[in-house]
C-alpha cells in the first residue's frame, strides 16, 4: 500500500476486497484494523512510535481495565455523549468480551472492571498483534503521517519520512489526543482533519491529578486516606467521589480525583473558579465525629491536642489540620480546647477546603477530552460526513469516558464499527 515518490506503481500487498489505511496503532486503530482484515480488507496501520499498543501497556496500572460491565451514557462526556449509541449498538460489552475470550483472553471482574486474568497488560496487546499477523495486517512504525490528500482513488497519505507517500481506498483515523504523548498520541491528528474541513472541540486534559493552592503540601506529600472529594463550582456540587486519595507536592491525586478531574479542568479553561473540598471521615456525620472525639479528649484532658489525634489521623496531617482550624498551639491540653475550636476542627475534617489552581500536564494525563466534532461524523458508521471513506475512531473524537475501563470500550466499539463499515462499504 505504499511507495515512493516517483514511482509509477503501487506496492500491492495482495488482491482483497479493499485497501485500507489505518493510522495510529492504538487499541481502537488496531480493533479497525482487525475488524477490517476480518471482511476481506488489505490493511496497514501506520505508526509514528517504533511500537504499537503502548497506552494500552499503561492501562488499568498495567492490568489492563478492558471494559466496565456497568457501561451507561452518564459516564461519558463531550458536546453530545449520546453519539456513543451508534457504536455500542453494534459492539457491545459482550461482544468485546466474546472478542477477546476467542483470542485467548480469559476475563475477571472486579467491581464492575474487567480484567484479564493475567493480570497483565502486555497479554491483551500479545493476543491483538498475533491475531492481526494471522489476519496479514502491516505494521509500519515509526511513520508519522502529516497530511491526508483525497484522490481519484482514495487517498494519498503524506508522512515526515522523506519521499515516503502511501495510497489506500479508505483510511481510518485513530491517531488518539493529547494524552500520554510519550506513549503515542501527541494531537497530531487534529491538524490532519482540520485540514479537511474537520472542526475541532478545544481539547483538555482529561484523568489528571489536579494542582491546588496550598503552602503545606510539600509538608504532607505522600498521605494516603480513604475519603470523599467534592467538586464545586460557586456553590454549587458538581460531583462527588469516594475512595483512596494522595496528597503530592503540587496538590492532590487517586482514582476519586481523577473522576473529578474532567470538570476542573473544563472549568479551568473556560476561565471559571472552581474548588474542592475533601471528607476525610465519610463514615461518620459532623454530630458522630464530634462525640467521637470528645470522647478521646474525656480519656485523658490533660494529653497535648496534636497527640490526642495519634491513631485516629495520619500523624503527618495532625499539625496541619490544627493549623488550619486556626490553633496554633496545637501542644495545649485537650481540656482547653474552646466549643469553636472544635468546631473548625469538625469542619476541616468534614470538608475540607482547596482551591484548584491547576491540573497536571498532557503527559500526565490519562485521557483527552474534546476532539473531533461529533456533529461531523456519521454514528452508525464512524465515517466523516466531510470528506467521504474516510473514518474516524477513538480518543481523536470528543468523547471521552470516566475511569475504569470506560475509554477503552470506546476504543473497541468505534474502531470495530469503523473497520466493519470501512471494509463493507462501497
Amino acid at each position: 500500500m505504499y511507495f515512493n515518490k516517483g514511482r509509477k506503481e503501487n506496492e500491492v500487498m495482495g488482491k482483497r476486497k479493499k485497501d485500507i489505511c489505518v493510522i495510529g496503532g492504538g487499541a481502537s486503530g488496531m480493533m479497525a484494523a482487525i475488524s477490517a482484515a476480518r471482511l476481506g480488507a488489505s490493511v496497514t496501520i501506520l505508526e509514528r512510535m517504533d511500537r504499537v499498543g503502548k497506552k494500552i501497556l499503561a492501562t488499568g496500572n498495567g492490568r489492563c481495565n478492558l471494559t466496565n460491565q456497568n457501561i451507561r451514557i452518564e459516564r461519558y462526556h463531550g458536546k453530545n455523549s449520546k453519539f456513543i449509541y451508534g457504536a455500542f449498538g453494534q459492539f457491545t460489552v459482550q461482544q468485546t468480551l466474546n472478542f477477546f475470550e476467542m483470542l485467548g483472553i480469559a476475563c475477571k471482574v472486579e467491581e464492575e472492571k474487567v480484567y484479564p486474568f493475567s493480570d497483565q497488560a502486555s497479554s491483551v496487546l500479545d493476543v491483538l498483534r498475533y491475531e492481526m499477523k494471522r489476519l496479514g495486517i502491516q505494521e509500519v512504525c515509526g511513520m508519522e503521517v502529516t497530511q491526508i490528500i483525497p484522490t481519484k482513488k482514495g487517498f494519498a497519505i503524506y508522512t515526515k519520512e522523506k519521499n515516503k507517500i502511501i495510497e489506500a481506498q479508505k483510511v481510518i483515523i485513530t491517531t488518539g489526543g493529547r494524552a500520554s504523548s510519550q506513549l503515542g498520541s501527541n494531537g497530531s491528528g487534529y491538524n490532519i482533519v482540520q485540514q479537511l474541513g474537520h472542526s475541532i472541540i478545544p481539547p483538555f486534559p482529561a484523568l489528571v491529578q489536579l494542582n491546588l493552592k496550598a503552602d503545606f503540601l510539600k509538608r504532607i506529600k505522600g498521605v494516603k486516606f480513604v475519603g470523599t472529594v467534592s467538586i464545586y463550582k460557586k456553590n454549587n456540587i458538581l460531583r462527588k467521589e469516594e475512595g483512596e486519595i494522595l496528597f503530592t507536592n503540587y496538590g492532590i491525586s487517586g482514582p476519586p480525583i481523577l473522576q473529578i478531574s474532567r470538570i476542573a479542568s473544563q472549568a479551568l479553561q473556560e476561565k471559571k473558579s472552581t474548588y474542592l473540598t475533601l471528607d476525610l471521615f465519610p463514615k461518620f456525620t459532623s454530630e458522630q465525629l464530634d462525640v467521637l472525639l470528645q470522647t478521646r479528649w474525656g480519656y485523658n484532658s490533660n494529653k497535648s491536642l496534636d497527640f490526642s489525634f495519634v491513631g485516629l489521623i495520619n500523624k503527618r496531617l495532625i499539625p496541619v489540620i490544627l493549623m488550619e482550624a486556626g490553633i496554633f498551639d496545637i501542644q495545649k491540653p485537650c481540656k482547653s480546647i474552646t466549643v469553636q475550636e472544635r468546631k473548625n476542627i469538625i469542619k476541616i475534617l468534614k470538608s475540607w477546603k482547596f482551591i484548584i489552581t491547576g491540573t497536571q500536564s498532557w503527559h500526565q494525563a490519562q485521557v483527552t477530552a474534546g476532539g473531533i466534532n461529533t456533529k461531523e461524523i456519521d454514528p452508525k458508521t464512524m465515517e466523516s460526513k466531510k470528506v467521504p471513506n474516510m473514518y474516524l475512531a477513538g480518543e481523536v473524537i470528543d468523547i471521552d469516558g470516566d475511569c475504569g475501563g470506560f475509554n477503552l470500550q470506546w476504543a473497541w466499539s468505534s474502531g470495530y464499527v469503523a473497520g466493519y463499515w470501512a471494509a463493507t462499504s462501497d
